[in-house]
């Protein structure tokens, strides 16, 4: 057999993880996770504005972010609770950011979407235009690194905007919003499935539709039943999400089945 027919019957692999990526691999627990942190990030949001007023509840959320993501950029590898606690933080201070725009400034929801959609595609076209790859892969560089986060913060905050647009806006409230947004992440599974879409914008796609689904999730849970929720509070609801988190951020920490 031919050098060439060996190259031919080889098998196409995909790209591996690098040793070096500052980001978990895309498993089934990154995705649990991922939607956990969205939806307790919406309920420990509203939690703290109430606590405490809002403007604090900005200033803490806003420090804690910031010494999250110095912790996670300091260290040389990916550590899942240093990774997954900085995630928690960006869905926090990303809810707020799109709280403030509608409560504090009176924007309105459809507004603030397209406003953190046109970031969101900014980013995304400052960061193809300097890396060539928006591929998640890739984050092993200080410079891909923020881009990265820089992406995620985005994602929180069009994510939040978009949940309450369909939930308030378009009325379809949080039951109704749940089925949507479940709908609309199987775009993404069946363009990957059906039509070839790429495995990047499949990823993004997915990545910014499960916070709105999550936010969903986590609101009908809290919310009263006059307001077509289970009435458990926002503080119930962040805590049971967060031991939620602790539990499955725990098992990859231990299995590492998020980096094989």
């Amino acid at each position: 057999m031919t050098t060439g027919q060996l190259q031919q019957d080889r098998p196409v692999m995909a790209p591996a993880r690098n040793a070096m990526s500052k980001v978990p691999e895309v498993t089934v627990y990154f995705w649990i996770i991922k939607l956990l942190t969205t939806g307790m990030g919406e309920t420990l949001s509203d939690y703290l504005a109430h606590l405490l007023d809002p403007v604090t509840a900005v200033g803490v959320a806003g420090v804690a972010l910031l010494v999250a993501v110095v912790v996670q950029f300091w260290v040389r590898r990916y550590v899942a609770w240093i990774y997954w606690t900085a995630i928690v933080m960006v869905s926090v201070f990303g809810t707020m950011a799109a709280d403030v725009a509608h409560v504090g400034l009176g924007v309105p929801y459809l507004t603030s979407t397209l406003i953190f959609l046109g970031v969101l595609a900014a980013v995304f076209a400052i960061w193809y235009a300097s890396e060539k790859t928006l591929s998640i892969h890739s984050i092993y560089t200080r410079r891909r690194e923020g881009f990265y986060w820089a992406t995620v913060l985005a994602t929180f905050a069009l994510g939040t905007a978009a949940g309450d647009m369909t939930a308030g806006t378009m009325a379809l409230g949080y039951l109704g919003s749940i089925g949507m947004f479940a709908a609309v992440m199987a775009v993404p599974a069946l363009g990957r499935w059906k039509f070839g879409l790429g495995a990047i914008p499949a990823f993004w796609f997915a990545y910014v539709v499960t916070r709105p689904l999550g936010a969903s999730i986590a609101d009908w849970m809290a919310v009263s039943a006059r307001h077509g929720g289970l009435g458990l509070g926002t503080g119930p609801v962040s805590l049971y999400w967060l031991i939620a988190i602790v539990g499955f951020v725990s098992y990859v920490a231990v299995s590492r089945r998020d980096v094989a």
